[in-house]
């Protein structure tokens, strides 16, 4: 069939976006804000994230600035393409670049504005109901994850047709791949940036706060608590819209890239437009999951999401039969590639259920981290890391099967029509399928750091209890929420690492003139190529914790200074310099997100160039196995100790006496300690490397020609 129809579903998808999200937004803004005091709270912690988004991002654009230039100078000097001049490609590659990084930063710019404006009213919405503070929730998350998703799509298409995608289909998606690129380096600042801020600011408010001082989680007499909550916007907001910004743009160019083999045999430019299409739809799916959402006082905040995205994952695989059928049903085989589909789509609900299991207090990995605390720190911290441990079984495993299964079905699919290359394009339709409810997640996502903000406004303007008890239902959803996004996160950076591994391969046999399907690891250089490449991933994530570490202790010698030299402070007739705290957290995160991001961006150009080609696909490859690996213990391993602490603090826990062992206990304290061991393992160590494995993977197709021996 010829795509030009299905491919008006793109702009009209992006619309919707935008109008729906606009929607959204007026709805929450209108919302009431409450009592004076919680306008106080909300104030002080909007201003203190803008300051600090400023400064982040006023850093990522220079750096991205000079990106722009070097990526302009390698093009010009070192690749060449048919009917394109030196200039023209120089120029479309840094600009193509530069434009993915403009977007990725309003993505995450977006991100953050919305939650720091949705959390007051989320808190005003508690003091009556808790259906209409997960709806305000939920919309305020709704619009940075419809509008990053929606952004990401449109921006991708605008390059295609601006770089010739209708005239040459073939070679766009080669030339727009510098967009995939922009938006991973400035994601990958904007996460340990965001990331170092939040746990840095958490790990001293806990620390000093709930151990040392023994006063409640956001206490407005700890001085760390403006930080902490500033983080969560800076860091799970702002950088995570970021990061799946970059998610989508990325893998979405990847798939078009494994799409031109097929078209060189078959002329139909629908095998290199299907990735815009079904994400259109995805887009749409999302939508209507999230209005979809109904929340009351009895039930589980976490069931109604639940529901919402079990729409959108049915109206997703309704969406991928429809348009499988409509563009790639060459030689009647479209049912193999809506198999693929449907395997990427189940995939992002096994993952829903892999990490609610290990991280939600209903399970037995919770439960056991809790139960260890009892015992002290030490306990605590084993019972933890061999939870994360534990998690790498079941996601890998997870993984494996959905790249078996999608690679079969494209390969039946080729058996059948007799068509090359439909082994691997399954695996793009399964990346694809998976990100169809990529706006879903996002929503959820940034639900929970609203809630956790509306529930630090309620207590820091002193609340009503039932006021407070709303809200903590809502956090406990939120907690859920944030770690599913991190799962999803980490297995869709897993599919496509191995597309955007197989679109550098096609990218190498282009610019060589040679077939590249082999990478020997029985090489000395390209073992050692792999070899570098695992080692990349643990040394970036030393730098993401020890970063963590520097930050968080300044702030817990400023708290405990604080608290020595103004005792009024303890006793409520004095308030803490909450400035000074909010200071020392943006210089010293600023400070340290520089380190790890240039090892990143830098480690893969000297192997590169070093090693040659084949060595950088084993760094590519073996990095990306090491990187995924590592993300699942320190996301879900984090994400634990978080909830153990929360489980107790709830009051679940009990000694063999059936004393309740809560708030204020020694089995408290070693949970907290596990928790901040815990904080820099989920943020901002675990969701970088999320980030660094497709960064790896656009840094060698945007840089391939200097790897070229």
């Amino acid at each position: 069939m010829d795509a030009q129809p299905l491919l008006w579903i793109v702009p009209i998808s992006g619309l919707v976006a935008v109008l729906v999200a606009g929607y959204f937004a007026y709805d929450v803004l209108r919302s009431p804000i409450g009592t004076p005091e919680m306008q106080k709270v909300a104030g002080a912690i909007y201003v203190a994230a803008v300051a600090f988004i400023q400064r982040q991002y006023r850093t990522i654009f220079f750096l991205a600035l000079g990106g722009m230039v070097l990526i302009g100078l390698v093009i010009y000097f070192f690749e060449t393409a048919p009917g394109v001049s030196r200039e023209e490609l120089a120029i479309r590659t840094s600009i193509a670049f530069f434009v993915g990084a403009l977007c990725s930063m309003a993505s995450g710019i977006v991100g953050m504005f919305v939650a720091v404006k949705s959390n007051l009213r989320t808190a005003a919405a508690a003091q009556h109901s808790i259906g209409d503070a997960l709806r305000i929730a939920l919309r305020g998350g709704a619009v940075s994850g419809i509008l990053v998703v929606g952004l990401s799509l449109i921006g991708v298409f605008a390059m295609f047709i601006a770089y010739g995608g209708f005239s040459k289909p073939d070679e766009a998606p080669f030339t727009i791949v510098g967009f995939g690129f922009g938006a991973s380096f400035v994601a990958l600042f904007a996460q340990l940036g965001g990331g170092i801020y939040t746990k840095a600011a958490d790990l001293g408010a806990d620390l000093v706060g709930k151990v040392e001082a023994g006063i409640p989680e956001d206490d407005p007499r700890n001085a760390a608590v403006i930080a902490d909550l500033v983080g969560d916007n800076v860091g799970d907001c702002a950088g995570r819209g970021a990061d799946l910004f970059e998610s989508t743009a990325a893998e979405n160019i990847g798939a078009m890239i494994l799409g031109v083999a097929i078209y060189a045999v078959t002329h139909n430019v629908a095998w290199i437009v299907f990735p815009l299409v079904v994400r259109g739809f995805g887009l749409i799916a999302s939508v209507v999951g999230i209005f979809l959402v109904r929340g009351n006082e009895k039930r589980d905040p976490m069931g109604s999401l639940n529901n919402g995205y079990y729409i959108t994952i049915a109206l997703s695989i309704v969406g991928m039969y429809f348009v499988t059928n409509q563009m790639l049903n060459e030689k009647g085989g479209a049912l193999y590639f809506f198999g693929a589909g449907v395997v990427g789509i189940l995939t992002s609900l096994a993952f829903v259920y892999i990490t609610q299991y290990y991280t939600s207090g209903n399970w037995r990995p919770v439960k056991e981290i809790a139960e260890a605390a009892k015992t002290g720190p030490a306990t605590t911290i084993i019972s933890g890391v061999a939870v994360g441990f534990e998690t790498t079984a079941s996601s890998t495993i997870t993984i494996a099967i959905a790249l078996f299964a999608s690679h079969w079905l494209g390969d039946q699919w080729g058996q059948a029509t007799d068509l090359p290359h439909g082994g691997i394009y399954g695996t793009a339709v399964a990346t694809m399928g998976m990100l169809m409810s990529a706006a879903f997640i996002l929503a959820m996502d940034t639900f929970g750091p609203i809630t956790d903000n509306a529930g630090g406004v309620a207590s820091m303007s002193r609340a009503s209890e039932e006021t407070r008890e709303r809200t903590d239902r809502l956090d406990a959803a939120g907690n859920t929420t944030k770690a599913l996004t991190k799962g999803y996160a980490v297995a869709s950076a897993a599919l496509a690492a191995f597309l955007l591994f197989s679109a550098y391969l096609d990218k190498v046999a282009q610019l060589t003139g040679k077939p590249f399907n082999t990478v020997d690891l029985a090489k000395v250089d390209v073992f050692l190529g792999g070899f570098l490449g695992a080692m990349l991933v643990y040394l970036f994530s030393s730098l993401a914790i020890r970063a963590v570490g520097r930050a968080g202790a300044a702030i817990i010698e400023e708290v405990r200074t604080q608290f020595r030299e103004h005792p009024g402070i303890m006793a409520g007739t004095e308030e803490p310099n909450y400035a000074r705290v909010v200071d020392i957290t943006t210089a010293s995160a600023l400070r340290n997100m520089i380190a790890p991001g240039l090892l990143a961006v830098g480690a893969p150009i000297v192997v590169g160039i070093l090693l040659k080609a084949e060595a950088e696909a084993a760094m590519l490859m073996v990095g990306t196995m090491a990187g995924v690996i590592l993300a699942t213990v320190l996301n879900n391993g984090g994400g634990a100790w978080d909830n153990a602490k929360k489980y107790i603090e709830s009051g679940m826990r009990k000694d063999d006496k059936g004393k309740v062992l809560g708030k204020g206990t020694p089995a408290h304290a070693a949970a907290v300690v596990g928790d901040t061991v815990g904080d820099p393992f989920k943020a901002p160590a675990g969701p970088s490397l999320h980030v660094l494995i497709k960064l790896l993977a656009t840094i060698t197709l945007v840089l391939a020609p200097l790897f070229i021996p």
